[in-house]
């Protein structure tokens, strides 16, 4: 495969270097405009020589600046050059639609139906077979246009995203509206939205597999700018980054310069349109022979899935599958109920029998309930993402109900993402806080005080004597910034960091990057140390060729020296820290002469800094790094943590390694021998919705767990605050404590027995790595739970494909939303119980839509199937509903209102009850109860509506012929069959209110309500669709029953008048019947519960604070 796609990537780079070749009168940037007049076109983009560019020159050539472009300016370059999608001939097809809806199992079983029908010359049911056939095929269409719709732009939604530079403003939008000229900033994890031509990298590597076919990681350079008549190929391209690329390692900012099908990968796809093939193809042995059975089996495996595709058996959810399956099952069913009408009758050739006999099976197909239950799904996606929720695997519904555990990180999640540097601190030296403030980005707000005590000296700064000589006081910054020790703090917090803050010409400050970068950041800024400022150019030196920023644009540098970013390490999940190495030019010589001097600047995780560090920076010089003095700034970090703060330490070093090609160099070469700087303690407050959505979770039965790589008691901290665990933990006894807060190496070094044996798992884990997040799911696993989990970065895939419901953030990498099941667009926590909310929702209608489908059905077959006893003077059954009555039953009383039933809102009590079984799934015991009991009552109800009106009040005579038409002897039986037609219509139409909520009564489903007489109302009325099909289906009872022709020629039945009396006292006992089997359920549950954990919720936090937890 990989030599066939890489002939491909030859013939595209071929073409490619052919348009590099033209002559030198045709611009290297030429666009082809196409002719408005010509719609059939398509759009051509520019098609530069990207590689042969260097970034100044695609700069201008693309019309665009490191500043990204204007939306409008992007909206117009979308017009003007397309979306950012491959063709791959899919989307919306109106033809492909209606041949699904008429090439579907049930439809045609529907379609024999109607040509037995023609065949015995049964005119009327025939018509009436083929108005059901039509209307579902056309009601089945539209639903799925539309559901088809949704699904496509789900699809955008969900579809990898990309970070942008638009007008200054970091932007994250759909891969599908870049445009040629967008600055795209990548990061490890991102998969490349479009072919782009890097301007800055740093240890910057792709995986181009995919492309070239190249199983390692390609490292890119973006100062290359190659030679026109160099013959360079795809994968030698080292300055260009390509779409569908996975990035593997460092990060890069570039300009898109081909989108869409003029990209490689999609010149790639172009040329292999049309080679799919649902075919299975022989197995060869290792010979390398294919021996003839080989073929003969491919052949009936290929017979095999067309046909498992044709009934619905290896396509869709598992819950569409398993549908289907009962669909099959049901048609089984039906065809032996056919055989019995039949051989009841002695299977005479009569044709009223036969189509008797094709009624009574077509009443046991559900033939709208794998519509209905797509619609549904496909709805629920809709509504999700109204809820900030995207649905990127359709399984995932179905499985958000029986959730139990929530294992999500922190940062960004729980907390706002919106740090901010309230303390740092400099040994040796003293105490910045930053007070005060209501804009996190803006360096220029806010109260900077300093106090010469120590974090251990007081938690709370507010409450130290103001007259004291360690009291906090206004910093006066020029005094601060010209103590050595706070300089490199300042330096090494401004260089060792990827976010960028900086002052737009409206005065508004705008921030870009890691919202710890971003804090750290603001907090150098304060004393102004910006990044952008430390690197920019002295004053009298040149601006560089290459550099894309005009030099106007930059901040003047009046620090003495230019700061030029040599290499970098990044943040890594395993080593939990970051390095750079920068070199710095000098305005001066320095005393020994030196202009330039080079620096490893780092920080990271307290506990991994330290171990690094060999002396410690104060105030009055550098001394060694003794083991006391690490214990003192551990007290430190363990006082700043306490208080919630995320602590970060930083370290820096001299750096005389004289490297001069840093591409690959070892990372432990230049960490190590740090001297340590200071500790920074960044607040992320919790967002003001996590600790009632947290309580939600806890009052539905679900666990939440927080897992995060913060210091141990920051993570408890902020647990305690939103709820996680209790803010009284000196209740829980102490072997208990112990395993509900655990460091991630505390729980790894734990064996999976031991780890078994804990009485509870942990509900915060600190300093959290990739690897404890997989075992916390494994040893979830083995308690039989049902876990949700979070995650944003690359190394978060393993946990999220080991997840039952993996959850992928939207501001995460591209890696991890691939192996996602759904993904969060706002980051937030409370958005996952809204997933879990429409997830139990929609199982909840599910559920009921199958009951309401399956309990008719078992009415209609007992009334149709007990109905054959009653024999009329010709020895034949006199059936007690008409075949075109039972079809009409079928078409007015299924399709409409189960759709209506798939779109109800939640039930009051849907977030207070315990998670629903995942084994079980739908048909759980009371389901299959409540089927049994509805469909035996309601068709014990119409045989004896149908008994009295013929036996109990009339004359008793069953008459003859009166299966195929009119006469003098049947007239007590028409009537007899009207009520029945009747009271059936009516009760299936009934028992669709009833479904809204399976416990509660449906005059008392709003618990609390003073709205005694009319709440119901409200209940129902809220419902519209459900509610217009119900009443739709109730009136269109009477022209059936009353239009001359219609009633006695075509449905075999005439008006009625007394018997309305029956209809309606059947009805009041329809309703009491199902009521009291709702009491007699509530009264059960209640007792049951009493003396039972079986539904019972558990919440952790009143748990641990009850001691319900036993500490043997």
């Amino acid at each position: 495969m990989a030599s066939a796609v890489d002939d491909k990537v030859q013939d595209s780079c071929s073409d490619d270097i052919m348009w590099t070749r033209e002559p030198r009168e045709t611009p290297p940037m030429a666009v082809i405009v196409p002719d408005r007049h010509q719609q059939s076109l398509p759009k051509v983009q520019p098609r530069p020589a990207a590689h042969l560019l260097t970034a100044s020159q695609i700069s201008r050539e693309l019309n665009t600046t490191a500043e990204g472009l204007s939306d409008a300016e992007a909206a117009k370059r979308v017009q003007q050059y397309g979306r950012n999608e491959l063709d791959d001939g899919g989307g919306r097809n109106g033809v492909r639609i209606f041949i699904r809806q008429v090439v579907n199992a049930m439809i045609l079983i529907l379609i024999m139906a109607m040509a037995v029908s023609f065949a015995i010359k049964s005119w009327i049911s025939a018509g009436v077979i083929a108005a059901v056939v039509a209307i579902n095929i056309g009601v089945g269409f539209i639903q799925e246009y539309a559901a088809e719709k949704t699904m496509e732009s789900l699809r955008t939604l969900s579809s990898p995203s990309a970070n942008v530079v638009r007008a200054s403003e970091a932007k994250v939008i759909p891969t599908a509206e870049l445009v040629p000229g967008d600055v795209v900033e990548l990061r490890v994890g991102d998969t490349i939205p479009a072919d782009i031509r890097l301007i800055e990298c740093f240890n910057f590597e792709t995986d181009e597999a995919l492309l070239t076919g190249e199983s390692l990681p390609v490292a890119k350079d973006a100062s290359i700018a190659y030679k026109a008549g160099e013959d360079v190929g795809v994968g030698d391209r080292l300055n260009l980054a390509y779409s569908s690329a996975t990035v593997t390692k460092g990060r890069a900012t570039g300009y898109v310069v081909s989108t869409g099908m003029n990209t490689e990968i999609g010149r790639i796809a172009e040329s292999l349109k049309g080679t799919n093939s649902r075919i299975r193809r022989p197995v060869a042995r290792e010979s390398g022979h294919v021996p003839w059975h080989a073929y003969i089996r491919a052949g009936l495996g290929t017979i095999k899935d067309e046909v498992f595709k044709f009934l619905g058996l290896n396509v869709g959810t598992p819950l569409q599958r398993k549908l289907s399956m009962l669909a099959i099952v049901l048609f089984g069913v039906a065809v032996l109920f056919a055989i019995v009408v039949l051989a009841a009758n002695k299977f005479t050739n009569n044709s009223d029998v036969i189509i008797y006999a094709v009624a009574t099976g077509l009443s046991m197909i559900p033939a709208s309930l794998v519509v209905v239950l797509t619609i549904t799904m496909s709805m629920g996606t809709k509504r999700m993402v109204k809820r900030n929720v995207i649905v990127r695997n359709m399984s995932a519904l179905e499985s958000l109900g029986a959730v139990t555990n929530i294992c999500s990180d922190k940062t960004g999640t729980i907390t706002q993402g919106k740090m901010v540097a309230k303390r740092a601190y400099i040994p040796g030296h003293g105490t910045y806080t930053v007070d005060d403030i209501n804009d996190p980005f803006n360096p220029s707000v806010g109260a900077l005080l300093f106090s010469k005590s120590k974090p251990t000296d007081s938690s709370d700064p507010d409450n130290e004597d103001e007259t004291s000589n360690v009291a906090p006081r206004p910093v006066d910054i020029a005094q601060h910034t010209a103590v050595h020790a706070v300089q490199t703090f300042l330096h090494t917090a401004s260089l060792c960091n990827l976010a960028t803050v900086h002052q737009s010409a409206d005065g508004q400050w705008h921030c870009r990057g890691d919202p710890t970068e971003v804090g750290i950041s603001v907090f150098a800024s304060r004393f102004h140390y910006g990044r952008e400022k430390l690197m920019a150019p002295l004053p009298g030196t040149a601006e560089t060729e290459g550099t894309v920023t005009p030099p106007e644009n930059l901040p003047k540098n009046d620090t003495g020296s230019q700061w030029t970013q040599l290499a970098e390490f990044p943040f890594d999940s395993d080593v939990k820290r970051m390095s750079v190495v920068f070199r710095r030019q000098l305005a001066i010589p320095d005393l020994a002469g030196n202009i330039t001097s080079e620096m490893v600047f780092m920080k990271g995780a307290v506990e991994r800094v330290l171990d690094l560090c060999v002396s410690m920076r104060t105030a009055d010089g550098d001394v060694e790094f003794t083991e006391d003095r690490k214990q003192e700034i551990l007290e430190n970090m363990e006082a700043l943590a306490a208080e919630g703060l995320r602590v970060l330490a930083l370290a820096a070093r001299e750096w005389r390694g004289g490297v001069s090609d840093w591409r690959g160099h070892p990372r432990a070469d230049v960490e190590k021998g740090m001297v340590l700087l200071g500790l920074i303690g960044l607040y992320d407050p919790p967002r003001p919705e996590s600790y009632g959505s947290v309580k939600k979770c806890h009052r539905a039965g679900i666990t939440v767990h927080m897992l995060t790589g913060d210091h141990k008691a920051t993570a408890q901290a902020i647990a305690q605050q939103v709820g996680i665990i209790p803010r009284a933990l000196y209740k829980v006894p102490p072997a208990i404590l112990r395993a509900v807060v655990m460091t991630a190496a505390e729980f790894d070094k734990l064996s999976d027995e031991e780890v078994d044996a804990l009485p509870i798992l942990p509900l915060v884990v600190a300093r959290c790595a990739p690897q404890t997040k997989v075992r916390m799911v494994n040893a979830l696993h083995r308690r039989n739970c049902f876990v949700a989990m979070t995650g944003d970065g690359v190394n978060d895939s393993p946990s999220l494909k080991a997840a039952d419901v993996g959850i992928a953030m939207g501001s995460g990498s591209d890696v991890a939303k691939g192996s996602a099941d759904i993904v969060l667009t706002d980051d937030n926590f409370a958005s996952i119980l809204n997933a879990i909310e429409e997830g139990r929702r929609m199982f909840d209608n599910i559920k009921k839509f199958v009951l309401h489908v399956l309990a008719e059905n078992i009415a209609q077959a007992c009334t149709l199937l007990v109905g054959l006893a009653f024999k009329g003077s010709d020895g034949l059954s006199v059936f007690p509903l008409a075949p075109v009555e039972i079809l009409w039953i079928i078409l007015i009383t299924s399709g409409f209102p189960d759709m209506g039933l798939g779109m109800i809102d939640a039930t009051a009590d849907v977030m207070i009850r315990p998670p629903h079984d995942r084994i079980r799934g739908v048909f759980t015991f009371e389901v299959m109860l409540d089927m049994v009991v509805y469909g035996f009552w309601m068709s014990a109800l119409c045989l004896a509506s149908f008994l009295l009106v013929v036996f109990g009040f009339g004359d008793g005579r069953l008459g003859s012929g009166c299966n195929s038409g009119f006469n003098d002897s049947c007239g007590t039986v028409y009537r007899a069959r009207a009520t029945t037609f009747t009271c059936l219509t009516w009760f299936a139409l009934f028992l669709a209110l009833e479904m809204i909520d399976l416990r509660r009564s449906l005059f008392r489903m709003t618990p609390g309500s003073t709205k005694y007489a009319t709440q119901w109302l409200y209940d129902v009325g809220k419902n519209r669709f459900l509610c217009g099909a119900a009443f739709a289906g109730f009136i269109t009872i009477f022209p059936i029953i009353y239009i001359p022709g219609l009633n006695n020629k075509v449905f075999l039945h005439i008006g009625i008048s007394w018997e309305w009396a029956i209809v309606f006292v059947s009805t009041l006992l329809f309703f009491f019947g199902v009521e009291l089997w709702k009491l007699a359920k509530r009264i059960y549950i209640r007792r049951y519960l009493a003396n039972s954990s079986g539904e019972a919720v558990h919440d952790p936090e009143a748990d641990l604070d009850m001691g319900a937890f036993s500490s043997s």
